[in-house]
């Protein structure tokens, strides 16, 4: 019965090694499969052998063979590992890692989404003879062992919104978080609250968790692991991913691939390897604190020695965090000196995971500034050295001027308004009430004019017709001569327009049906805003090749003669009757809008110099298709650096206004465009988690031509009115007026 069941093991072992190779290495998976094959005739004719000692020899075989293949794994062949059913998975650490646990939020496919697992844990921990159980909030990714209903660890909107449901209760009880990415991505369902909307809202609200938050990854698949993994510390096992995107999709895109058409295994494995996804290439760039070595081919559920390994690395990740925040005292130094030491037994070590509520901001300014400082050298910055200190330099000044104007000056100027306001009022109340009598018998006797009174009362009428044309920028289509039909024709009976009504006096509207065709980013800039007083900033940051990712500088280079640009993204002050602003534009023409280190720095320094100076900060999406996928890492970490940034804006008191214009999709919109709490979109314009031919190579679901208009947005929730574009002065400015945080800072 033993010998039957090492055999089964055995077998299952080859098959694995079959499939993570792909086809690889045949003759050393052939070799295996001969001797097992023979062992097992042996068996079945009773040869006269002895069967352990075979069976010694051949388990020797299978690790020195696995040894051999473990140091030519390519990334995607770790790719295939973190998929395969064998993988471990968060049930298995759950039983293996914790020393007791409860579900909740449902059971398997008794849930609202399968494919996000949450349970409250305790780890047992002694301190001399005495037993201390440390309550934590395990949240992640769950695949089962190939169960079908958990779509793949690929989590639904709902599935992230009970997520941050039960890291919110975590923070109420005041104990850590531990959090396991096992996800490919994000399901791009668009669904009520919709999966990039769901997403922003994760990151947003996991950068101010008052909380120690610890995550390990074993597949990180772009905005999916990002809504679960933003973190005090980030560990990564060994064979695992962490990318922007997966190498299948990558290689679609990189191939130029029609829908329904597949890569090449080839071009698969050569994306692979220049999205440098693995855990290795990850350390080295900063965006994890710690490699797991794992067994030799990746951990599975038999390996136990090996959740000893991860326990004591979550345990020891926890009070790094605790004691890291706590500050510095020679008692601490000595605690940090003994869990550096990888030969202590940390469930001998109790250190309290409970963090007064004094220190909590402290633990929150720690992480986000962790992340703040990520890919600083990943993009291009021409600026001279000269320039770079007057910059640093203005910024300080106008940083203590802001706190003595806003945070001294204004704060007791406040309080005596108030008080005057308030005295003002009660002494009108007080007069109207003393004149009332005197006022009834004069209207008895006065003579009231009919027709003033028709007036009073009468609705204004708004002649438009002074506002049409005028625009201080064109758009240069306005110069051909030629018809346009209208998308709608069909259905609304457009007639055919002239491209220089079109794009000149109409600004790109169908004067039928009012729909909007796509206008150059230059319209929006120039006819919002007060003319001559654009000032444009950190233009000498240009989009880099962090990557070395092949044909990418040419494609750089080419967008920028393009474009005249030298990133995707456009920064500047500008002013709206006088009412100033910060602007960051997301460029489409240049690499369609996509997002990467060099955007995303300039976008945080928009952020900031928004902050410092108090004023509002608009970003309109002219267009974007999503984090720029040939720089990996370099590009996804961008959704949690700039979601950090917009949020320490906002809880500053800033008034962050979000525009979005024909077609947004992808990380920006699951990350800082999606966190703003003002979002309007430009009427005929089309934003989601992901576009038509993602969620079609994704799920094979063909979704309607509709499904991402801007009015199915408005009907979700995720955006908050459609503006005509003709408008977009007036509804701006209006925006400006009757929205703002804590400090007004338009005012």
């Amino acid at each position: 019965m033993e010998l039957a069941k090492n055999l089964q093991q055995l077998t299952e072992r080859l098959n694995y090694i079959r499939d993570i190779f792909g086809g690889k290495h045949q003759d050393d998976i052939n070799l295996l499969s001969s001797r097992l094959e023979e062992f097992r005739h042996n068996i079945e004719t009773q040869a006269n052998i002895n069967f352990d000692e075979g069976l010694t020899t051949l388990e020797d075989l299978f690790f020195f063979m696995e040894a051999k293949l473990e140091n030519k794994l390519t990334p995607m062949d770790n790719v295939r590992i973190v998929r395969h059913p064998q993988r471990i998975c968060l049930r298995d650490i759950l039983e293996n890692v914790y020393d007791n646990y409860t579900e909740i939020g449902g059971q398997d496919e008794h849930t609202n989404d399968p494919a996000v697992l949450i349970a409250r844990a305790y780890i047992t921990r002694k301190r001399g003879k005495k037993s201390y159980n440390q309550s934590v909030m395990v949240i992640g990714h769950e695949k089962g062992h190939g169960e079908e209903f958990r779509n793949g660890g690929s989590a639904k909107p709902w599935g992230n919104a009970k997520a941050l449901h039960y890291m919110h209760v975590a923070e109420i009880e005041g104990i850590p978080i531990h959090s396991y990415i096992f996800t490919p991505g994000g399901d791009p369902v668009e669904d009520y609250p919709g999966a990039g909307q769901q997403i922003a809202k994760n990151i947003y609200k996991m950068a101010g968790l008052s909380v120690p938050v610890v995550a390990l990854f074993s597949e990180g698949g772009s905005g999916g692991a990002e809504a679960l993994s933003l973190a005090d510390k980030r560990l990564m096992l060994s064979h695992g991913y962490y990318s922007v995107i997966s190498p299948e999709g990558a290689a679609a895109i990189e191939g130029r691939l029609k829908r329904g058409e597949r890569a090449s295994a080839e071009l698969i494995e050569n994306c692979a390897a220049n999205l440098k996804l693995t855990a290795k290439d990850n350390l080295s760039f900063g965006y994890i604190d710690q490699v797991l070595q794992e067994p030799t081919l990746g951990a599975r559920p038999y390996h136990f020695d090996f959740f000893r390994t991860i326990r004591q690395e979550i345990i020891r990740a926890t009070d790094e965090i605790v004691l890291n925040t706590k500050g510095f005292s020679l008692f601490r130094i000595n605690q940090l000196r003994r869990l550096r030491d990888t030969e202590t037994n940390l469930d001998d070590t109790y250190i309290n995971w409970h963090l007064p509520k004094s220190l909590r901001s402290d633990l929150v300014e720690n992480r986000q500034n962790k992340f703040l400082r990520m890919s600083k050298g990943s993009f291009i910055n021409r600026q001279s050295m000269l320039g770079a200190l007057s910059d640093a330099w203005t910024e300080q000044w106008r940083e203590v001027y802001n706190r003595l104007v806003y945070d001294f000056f204004h704060r007791y100027r406040r309080t005596y308004t108030n008080f005057l306001e308030e005295a003002t009022a009660e002494w009108e109340t007080i007069k109207t009430r003393a004149k009332k009598p005197f006022k009834s018998a004069y209207n008895k006797v006065r003579r009231i004019d009919t027709t003033a009174q028709q007036e009073l009362t009468s609705l204004s009428k708004w002649d438009r017709a002074d506002e049409r044309g005028g625009w201080n920028w064109v758009s240069t289509r306005a110069k051909e001569d030629k018809s346009v039909t209208c998308p709608n024709a069909k259905t609304h009976g457009c007639l055919d327009l002239w491209t220089p009504d079109l794009y000149n006096e109409f600004a790109g509207v169908c004067t039928t049906c009012g729909h909007h065709f796509s206008m150059e980013y230059q319209w929006l800039m120039y006819n919002c805003f007060d003319v001559n007083s654009l000032y444009e900033f950190n233009s000498e940051w240009e989009a880099g090749n962090p990557l070395d990712f092949p044909t990418l500088d040419q494609r750089i280079k080419d967008a920028q003669e393009k474009t005249g640009l030298k990133s995707g993204c456009i920064t500047f002050e500008a002013r709206i009757d006088n009412i100033k602003n910060v602007v960051a534009v997301l460029v489409a023409p240049f690499r369609g809008g996509s997002v990467g280190a060099a955007e995303g720095a300039k976008l945080i320094s928009a952020i900031d110099r928004a902050r410092r100076k108090r004023y509002p900060l608009i970003i309109y999406s002219h267009g974007t298709a999503g984090i720029r996928i040939q720089e990996g890492t370099h590009g996804v970490i961008q959704m949690p650096r700039v979601t950090i940034a917009i949020r320490r804006y906002i809880r500053a008191g800033g008034l962050y206004l979000v525009v979005y214009d024909t077609h947004s999709f992808g990380g920006p919109v699951a990350s800082f465009l999606g966190c703003a709490h003002y979002q309007f979109a430009i009427r005929s314009s089309n934003l989601g988690f992901a576009g038509p031919t993602v969620i079609k190579n994704t799920t094979g679901i063909d979704v309607a031509p509709d499904h991402h208009n801007c009015y199915k947005a408005l009907s979700r929730g995720h955006i908050h009115g459609v503006w005509d574009r003709r408008d977009i002065r007036m509804n701006v400015k209006q925006a400006l007026l009757t929205m703002g945080g804590r400090n007004l800072y338009y005012r």
